[in-house]
């Protein structure tokens, strides 16, 4: 589901405004458009109220009153920074070393989907293609890194391109000639596989996968796993090349890793009789446009769409598709929208790194840019992220009567993230009186346990969805 909330300042819920559908290829769109439907997509309703642009304002003052009892007794540790601003002024109502670096955990993929928003637009769609080989009988299958390829109708992701799809496109293409070998090229992203800062038990902990340019709903081995531990393949490139040489008729002992054909370009349209030269294009597919990408990477707090879309913004703004490029494009992006992209430091673009940096101030910043209305491009942003007690990582939170959390219910958006010792949350809050605020809360020194850490974190905004803070 893709619930939109823009035009807050005007007081509107938006589903699906203006551009929205044609990004998303919905009945009306341009049909020559490249964002042409591949799967429908449901209409959404509104799970949100609207925020009211002449609501008053909190004040600083007022906020504070609020907030200084709640962060003081939260127990989240020396290392407790925060943000909060007023979307509609962007005036600051609540500091508390908003300019700190401190590590983010999975709310750095806010700043992810910012920057594939902006440098790739939310109707990209990520193109899985085949080619012939250099022999009769080879076709050479070229990831170009879209995380939810399926390999049929039941992959893990809405709407996702699929392999059997390509394989039936591959045949046509072939007409009587007869496909021999599988050749996997998945050469775009370049450097190591997983990032070398990450945690050791990154790779079997279920929540990470290797960053490669082809794979099958997520690298994921059953792609009904859709939430929390997964099992992944650590080659998810040969494992998309041997199901889809299963899909040709052709055995496991039929894929071999290797290159397209240098003058290998992509093609308007698929031939059907002309020669099949080395390069020619036999088929194509393409993943769910951007928009939805990230709206999964926020939804369950995707790791592994993450870094294939970190490296989407590496491609679109000519850096090497790897780890440190994502991470230099990255900010780039964020200098270019006016965010202070001094403020972060990266070595990933999902979380996982301890090494990451990110400080209150950018990421209430890029929230109230992306809610704004200013820039409908990283709508996305907002619209992507879950709701409190309703989805995403936010389903089971905000609903307990014992802290009197569930005011937040509904009226909170956010981002959370967790890692040993690493607690955060940042999003978006409507208070009582109807005014929206952005608000970033880092905490990277946390004594507690995780439960009583998300406890204490959900109490911040919280109070600032009860209070009218005059």
């Amino acid at each position: 589901m893709v619930v939109l909330l823009g035009g807050f300042g005007a007081g509107a819920v938006i589903v699906r405004p203006g551009p929205v559908a044609d990004w998303l290829g919905e009945p009306g769109a341009d049909p020559t458009s490249a964002a042409a439907p591949q799967t429908p997509e449901p209409s959404p309703a509104p799970v949100l109220a609207a925020a009211t642009g002449d609501a008053p304002a909190p004040t600083a003052a007022g906020v504070q009153a609020v907030l200084d009892p709640i962060v003081a007794s939260a127990g989240l540790g020396s290392q407790t920074n925060l943000s909060v601003v007023d979307v509609t002024s962007a005036g600051q109502l609540y500091s508390r070393g908003p300019d700190v670096p401190t590590v983010p955990a999975s709310t750095t993929k806010l700043v992810t989907a910012t920057a594939v928003l902006a440098a790739r637009g939310p109707a990209y769609r990520i193109p899985t293609r085949v080619v012939a080989g250099a022999n009769p009988g080879e076709v050479v299958i070229i990831g170009g890194g879209d995380p939810t390829l399926a390999i049929n109708g039941t992959g893990t992701y809405p709407g996702a391109a699929r392999l059997d799809q390509l394989a039936k496109q591959v045949k046509q293409a072939l007409g009587e000639a007869k496909p021999t070998k599988v050749i996997v090229d998945s050469s775009l992203f370049t450097g190591p596989v997983y990032e070398p800062s990450w945690d050791a038990d990154v790779p079997t902990g279920g929540f990470g996968g290797p960053t490669i340019a082809l794979m099958t709903n997520g690298a994921r081995i059953n792609p009904k796993a859709t939430r929390g531990y997964a099992e992944r393949y650590t080659q998810p490139d040969v494992a998309a090349g041997r199901a889809f040489a299963k899909l040709l008729g052709l055995p496991q002992s039929a894929v071999t890793k290797g290159k397209a054909p240098a003058d290998a370009v992509e093609a308007t349209t698929t031939p059907s009789s002309a020669p099949l030269t080395a390069g020619t294009e036999l088929g194509k597919v393409e993943s769910p446009p951007i928009l939805r990408l990230v709206e999964f990477m926020l939804g369950e707090s995707d790791n592994v769409v993450a870094e294939l879309l970190a490296r989407q913004v590496a491609l679109a703004k000519g850096q090497p598709a790897s780890y440190a490029g994502a991470a230099a494009a990255t900010n780039a992006v964020l200098g270019e929208l006016g965010l202070p992209a001094a403020e972060s430091a990266l070595s990933d673009g999902s979380g996982l790194s301890r090494k990451n940096r990110l400080t209150p101030t950018l990421l209430t910043d890029l929230l109230a840019l992306a809610a704004g209305g200013s820039h409908p491009e990283l709508a996305g942003v907002v619209a992507g992220l879950p709701v409190a007690a309703w989805s995403g990582t936010l389903r089971d939170r905000f609903r307990s009567p014992a802290v009197d959390n569930r005011p937040g219910a509904g009226v909170v958006r956010a981002k959370t993230g967790t890692l040993n010792g690493v607690n955060a949350i940042a999003g978006v809050v409507v208070t009582a009186d109807g005014r929206l605020l952005a608000f970033a809360v880092l905490a990277d020194k946390v004594p507690l346990g995780k439960e009583k850490a998300e406890t204490a974190l959900d109490k911040i905004p919280t109070a600032l969805a009860k209070c009218g803070c005059l």
